[in-house]
């Protein structure tokens, strides 16, 4: 070692043998290098599998915030548009929503989420953005039930909006009909006529939409025809709903009271009259 140190003799036998080992080296290292990459190659995989792993949970969750982003739209469409019809509503109103449907198919009534505690009152009608659809049949303290127009044991006066014709619109079982009763076979009424709340009966206020005539039937030697109309409401599909707070029992109500206080001043002029008269022939 101290020769190849000091000299350059051996410099060309170093050099011809790192020519010769290299190879031997190189050869030597290969399993140590392809352990490596090997290991690399499975840890590249492992990583791409868990990044994977996490792009697809990033994306569930950015799939349910969009889905969830289009019900929040849908529902804010919904709200103007229940929004828009009270605007056009004379009466005050309440917005209730939906939160049970009778589970029984023979029967068409709904749950909404006020009650007494809310001023909600028996018979009181209820509309969604489009029309009626029906009105409350039991009151509770935060919830009440609503009978809708299609069940077969609810009747509502209606006209038609074109010409004033009135009729009793029933319900049929089906939320997508109800039926004109006792409509006379020369009545004017025909497929597409609007029908609307007549107000008779002062349980819907006048001019509310109920629905729009589908189909007229008139058959030869029978009294009246049969008439089936599609309600205006989205009876299966409305959310949010309009109850109406008519002025109409008030108005009864305060001409009751002017009835009552005419005849209370009646009575006191003629008791005032006897009086007199009473006097004077003494």
């Amino acid at each position: 070692m101290l020769v190849d140190a000091r000299f350059t003799v051996l410099k060309p036998v170093r050099s011809q043998l790192g020519m010769v080992l290299t190879p031997l080296y190189w050869l030597g290292d290969l399993p140590v290098r392809g352990w490596n990459n090997t290991l690399q190659m499975f840890s590249s995989r492992t990583d791409l599998l868990a990044e994977n792993e996490q792009l697809r949970a990033e994306t569930l969750l950015m799939q349910r915030r969009l889905q969830k982003l289009a019900t929040l739209t849908e529902q804010n469409v919904r709200l103007r548009e229940l929004l828009n019809s009270s605007a056009l509503i004379d009466d005050r109103v309440l917005v209730a929503e939906l939160i049970g449907v009778d589970p029984n198919p023979y029967t068409h009534r709904v749950l909404i989420n006020k009650g007494s505690n809310s001023g909600v009152t028996l018979g009181q009608p209820v509309l969604d953005a489009r029309g009626v659809m029906g009105q409350v049949i039991e009151v509770m303290p935060y919830s009440s039930r609503v009978l809708l127009i299609t069940d077969s044991n609810h009747s509502v006066p209606v006209q038609v909006n074109r010409n004033g014709l009135r009729a009793i619109a029933s319900g049929t079982g089906n939320l997508e009909s109800i039926e004109l009763r006792y409509v006379t076979d020369s009545a004017d009424i025909r497929e597409g006529d609007l029908l609307v709340t007549s107000g008779m009966g002062q349980r819907f206020p006048v001019g509310y939409p109920v629905a729009v005539v589908t189909q007229v039937q008139r058959n030869t030697g029978q009294p009246f025809a049969r008439v089936l109309a599609l309600p205006a409401a989205t009876l299966n599909r409305s959310r949010y709903l309009l109850l109406v707070f008519s002025d109409s029992k008030n108005a009864t109500q305060a001409l009751d009271d002017t009835v009552q206080n005419a005849l209370d001043d009646a009575v006191q002029l003629l008791k005032a009259t006897e009086s007199t008269a009473a006097e004077a022939h003494e």
